[in-house]
């Protein structure tokens, strides 16, 4: 994984410019973070994620909590385990699973990151 160093300015609570440097991994990174992004955009999978936020389930326990078929189900789990946002455990016939948190705390510091940044932004015009 490639390591880029980036600078920037910004101000702190006395008006002085203080120069703060950002380690950022660069292209497999983002490519992570977009394959999560898009594992979010639809309803159905914030939903299965929802129900996986208390611990582990299987497609059975999904079927159970929502009005979603079996087929979709599995659609959506797919999407979520390529993405990396959830993982999976075989215990004989059943299939577990579960969120990735290490995915997870990937989005959280890229979001946090951006928050940061926008928050202590040198503005050209006031």
């Amino acid at each position: 994984m490639l390591l880029m160093k980036s600078f920037f300015l910004s101000y702190n609570n006395n008006n002085l410019i203080t120069l703060k440097l950002l380690k950022e991994s660069s292209k497999v990174k983002k490519e992570n973070i977009s394959k999560l992004i898009v594992s979010f955009s639809d309803p159905f999978r914030l939903e299965i994620i929802d129900l996986m936020m208390d611990g582990e389930v299987c497609v059975c326990d999904i079927m159970k909590l929502t009005n979603l078929s079996q087929s979709r189900i599995s659609y959506h789990i797919k999407i979520l385990k390529e993405a990396g946002v959830i993982t999976d455990r075989q215990e004989g016939r059943w299939v577990y699973y579960s969120l990735n948190k290490e995915s997870l705390f990937l989005i959280k510091e890229w979001i946090t990151s951006l928050t940061d940044y926008s928050s202590t932004r040198i503005r050209c015009c006031n």
